[in-house]
């Protein structure tokens, strides 16, 4: 019973140093992808389910390669860890090694690299190009992308487990490159962008002592704030002008129902005193981050449906 006991600790934790609790991020990203093409006409279950799988996998990959990088840099153990930052702090903890967590990070991604070249055989080689960028971003944006500076991490975040994911499961589809469908994959490149640039804010001196240049660090929490907000208003513009202009359909404007919590997380990001204040915008943030999203995909939905 002991070792049942001690067996089912070791893979529960495991399974949360993946932070599953922010895994719900990648299925998204794939049924907003899923719905451009459906809208388009295309759809593929069996790439439906292997582009979840594999983003997922790459998602917890990224996450675990994170954690142990900053318990190396000594990151872990200056951090202001908040619900929504700081990483799983299980390392520190002791709950886990950091090996455990770097081959945790690894055995993860190589297990999606197989759906990669699944996708590149049976698809086309006009896939490679996206997936060659996201391993890079997964294998290299803590370790390089997040000390070249302006933006650059935040950017790569946004392409990586924004845009790129968007875009590439209409492409696996659809088979084709389409305008409306690489504009409509652009906001998810603002919203992740911010997840992760948000979520910067209470780690700032803690990143600088390892050499890091995010945006907080660079200009400041008050620019890193009009940063935040910007964009967050971008994105709303964003689906508006392409409602507008039939880039996207009207019913995609349901993601303007989460204006009020996106106006919170504005608000919360210009005001704080404390990062404890800031909290209630970290969730903010993650709530629009996942609804707009959504809300866009069940426009795009709506819109084939009701034809």
């Amino acid at each position: 019973m002991l070792i049942k006991s001690e067996g089912y600790m070791s893979v529960k934790l495991l399974f949360l140093e993946t932070r599953p609790q922010f895994l719900i991020l990648s299925p998204i990203l794939v049924f907003l992808g899923m719905s451009v093409a459906l809208y388009g006409g295309h759809f593929d279950l069996t790439a439906f389910l292997l582009a979840i799988v594999g983003l997922v996998l790459l998602h917890a990959s990224v996450d675990c390669l994170n954690d142990y990088s900053d318990f190396n840099t000594g990151i872990d153990l200056k951090v202001n860890r908040t619900p929504f930052s700081g990483g799983s702090g299980l390392i520190p903890s002791g709950a886990i090694t950091p090996k455990t967590a770097l081959w945790l990070g690894l055995i993860t991604f190589f297990l999606a690299v197989p759906i990669g070249i699944y996708f590149v055989a049976t698809r086309g080689l006009y896939l490679l190009p996206i997936f060659v960028v996201g391993a890079v971003f997964v294998l290299w944006y803590t370790t390089h992308l997040t000390k070249i500076g302006g933006g650059a991490a935040e950017i790569a975040a946004g392409l990586g487990l924004g845009t790129l994911p968007v875009f590439g499961t209409y492409l696996i589809m659809a088979g084709k490159f389409s305008w409306p469908a690489l504009y409509a994959a652009v906001p998810s490149g603002f919203l992740v962008f911010n997840l992760l640039h948000l979520n910067e804010f209470p780690d700032a001196d803690a990143d600088r002592t390892a050499n890091r240049r995010t945006i907080p660090i660079l200009y400041g929490h008050r620019v890193a704030g009009i940063v935040y907000t910007t964009l967050i208003i971008l994105t709303y513009l964003w689906v508006v002008v392409g409602a507008i202009t039939h880039l996207m359909p009207v019913w995609c404007l349901l993601c303007l129902l989460t204006l009020p919590i996106g106006i919170k997380a504005m608000r919360g990001s210009l005001t704080f005193k404390s990062f404890q204040e800031l909290i209630p915008a970290q969730g903010a943030n993650v709530m629009i981050v996942l609804l707009i999203q959504l809300l866009i995909g069940v426009g795009y939905l709506i819109a084939y449906f009701a034809r």
